[in-house]
């Protein structure tokens, strides 16, 4: 019972299945284009602006104390994942749509997440500590290493990331995160007595982002190109990654020798993946009707890592 309380109350994963339901009925289309593609701008710009104000220097020098672990994780999300997402793209190529093929690619190439991680590693009874420093971490060097990392990548199968592209991410990403940073000071004690505001602008931010790029995918005929059993290769797809991901990262705590609370934490920070960076991200570098395709794995692999966190958080805390 526990463990469908936890997967019923997240209720970001209603907001995002609520997302591409909505671009599946309403997509946007004609006039509303160009408005819904500035607000999605505005919204990036917010997401990174918050990260900016909320990622407290003082924790990341901290963490950095516990390097081991720190490097484990960081080694597995821009190593050991990225390394099985371009594996899973190159296999998955020809069976599926080009872009939902790439899309494992750029699944792979993105950082865990911040919030989610340190919920069920709190859950499972883990390091939280180390777990909020990792996820920061990696998602402040996904900035520049996660584009870099698909640029290079990408050009195996055939997509080429322009030099304009990087130049919209370092207004887009770079600067509203060195802006909160600046204003920190000031920002943090704000952001911290409006919370809950501020988390629902976050998530309703990701959520505009997917809600566009998906409209854009079902303009393009997503339903039409894409057979249902390509949807199952996917999910097929996307279940061995998550064996991969859950299995590796709570083996390479093993190997490594950490004790039990950091291997808790090594899981839930390598094994998931950020909606929160991939959505903005994939706005800036493609069109909707690609950013749509490419989102697809994604999507499978946030809602699915997030539904078996839950039970897994519940059984490890009692380790």
């Amino acid at each position: 019972m526990q463990t469908i309380r936890l997967i019923l109350i997240d209720k970001f994963i209603w907001l995002l299945g609520g997302s591409v339901l909505l671009a599946t009925v309403f997509p946007v289309t004609g006039d509303a284009e160009p408005v819904a593609a500035f607000a999605v701008s505005a919204g990036i710009f917010w997401i990174f602006l918050l990260h900016g104000i909320r990622l407290d220097r003082q924790e990341v020098v901290a963490g950095f104390r516990n390097w081991r672990l720190q490097s484990a994780v960081f080694g597995f999300v821009f190593g050991a994942m990225v390394l099985a997402g371009l594996t899973m793209s190159w296999v998955l190529d020809g069976y599926i749509a080009p872009m939902i093929a790439v899309g494992f690619l750029y699944l792979g190439c993105l950082p865990s997440t911040i919030q989610s991680a340190a919920s069920y590693t709190a859950i499972a009874k883990g390091n939280v500590g180390a777990s909020v420093v990792a996820a920061a971490t990696v998602n402040l060097s996904s900035i520049i290493i996660t584009p870099v990392f698909f640029a290079l990548l990408a050009k195996s199968v055939g997509i080429i990331i322009t030099g304009a592209s990087f130049v919209k991410i370092m207004t887009m990403l770079l600067l509203p995160f060195v802006i909160g940073q600046l204003i920190q000071r000031w920002a943090r004690p704000w952001a911290a007595r409006h919370g809950n505001i501020v988390g629902w602008s976050d998530k309703l931010a990701i959520s505009l982002a997917v809600y566009v790029a998906f409209s854009g995918a079902v303009a393009a005929g997503i339903w039409q190109q894409v057979p249902g059993d390509q949807f199952l290769i996917v999910a097929a797809a996307i279940a061995v990654l998550l064996i991969f991901a859950f299995g590796g990262a709570w083996l390479l705590g093993g190997v490594a020798d950490f004790v039990i609370n950091d291997r808790k934490a090594l899981l839930f920070g390598g094994a998931q993946k950020s909606i929160a960076v991939g959505a903005p991200l994939a706005a800036i570098l493609f069109p909707a009707e690609a950013a749509g395709f490419l989102l697809i794995p994604l999507l499978f692999y946030h809602l699915s890592s997030l539904v078996l966190s839950a039970p897994l958080a519940v059984r490890l805390s009692k380790l």
